[in-house]
Order: C-alpha cells, then sequence, then structure tokens
C-alpha cells in the first residue's frame, strides 16, 4: 500500500495541512504510522474519512457531535437505528433553537420598535430592557 503525506491527504480532502493534523488531535483521525524518514504515511481512506467530517460541519454538527456518529460509523455493535436515534435528537436541539431565536427576534423587535433612536441613553427602551430583568422575563432568557 502507497500512503499518502499530509500534503496531498490536505489537498485531496479540500483542506488544509493544518486541518488535518487539527482532525488527529481531537481523535477524529488515527495518528498515522511514520515512514523510516519520520514523514506521517497515511492510508488514502483518511480522505474520505475528512471529507465525511467537513460535510457533517456544513450541517452544523459540532467537532464533539461529529466524534460521536463516527464513533457510531466505527463500531461493531451500531446500526442505521443508532444513527437514526442521533440524527432524532441533533434535530430536536435545532428546532429547540429555532424556537429561542424566534423568540428573542419578537422580543428585538419589539424593542427597536419602542426606540426612537433620539434622546439621552438613559432613556433608551433598549438598553432600559437589558438593565431590567422583569421586562424580558418569561419571553426570552437573552434578552
Amino acid at each position: 500500500m502507497v500512503g499518502l503525506t499530509i500534503g496531498q491527504v490536505a489537498r485531496r480532502s479540500a483542506v488544509n495541512v493544518e486541518t488535518v493534523r487539527y482532525y488527529e488531535r481531537r481523535a477524529l483521525i488515527s495518528e498515522p504510522p511514520r515512514r523510516e524518514s519520520g514523514y506521517r504515511q497515511y492510508d488514502p481512506q483518511v480522505v474520505q474519512r475528512i471529507r465525511f467530517i467537513r460535510r457533517a460541519q456544513e450541517l452544523g454538527l459540532t467537532l464533539k457531535e461529529i466524534g460521536q456518529l463516527l464513533a457510531l460509523a466505527d463500531g461493531d455493535g451500531s446500526g442505521c437505528g443508532d444513527v437514526l436515534e442521533f440524527a432524532t435528537r441533533k434535530l430536536a436541539d435545532i428546532e429547540s433553537k429555532i424556537r429561542h431565536l424566534q423568540n428573542l427576534k419578537k422580543v428585538l423587535t419589539r424593542l427597536v420598535r419602542q426606540c426612537s433612536g433620539e434622546g439621552p441613553l438613559a432613556a433608551c427602551p433598549i438598553i432600559e430592557s437589558l438593565v431590567d430583568d422583569t421586562e424580558a422575563e418569561g419571553e426570552c432568557p437573552a434578552v
């Protein structure tokens, strides 16, 4: 088997060399054996794994979540049902975040409408709402 250098892996994966090293440090890809010269010798399959990681990141998965998904993919006892359960949990998390963002948008929209943009800062309804905890209670914990 002919191994790939880190530069070849990076080019074929459309990432930079530091990304490959970072994925190694995060244990998303295995540290490859070294040639006698000391250079890393990557299995060509690592290119597919890095592409998988990048696609998962584009879908909004965190590196921790990607690690969990890779562990399922690498595991002997895992099946499609395990991946479905993972994806279902992620979908519920996304839906929760969307609800939170919609709530935040509603609160900020109301505050923007209340603010004329004129007058002293002390009378600004946006600032007042951030100072007064009761203004946003129950609507949006972030405001």
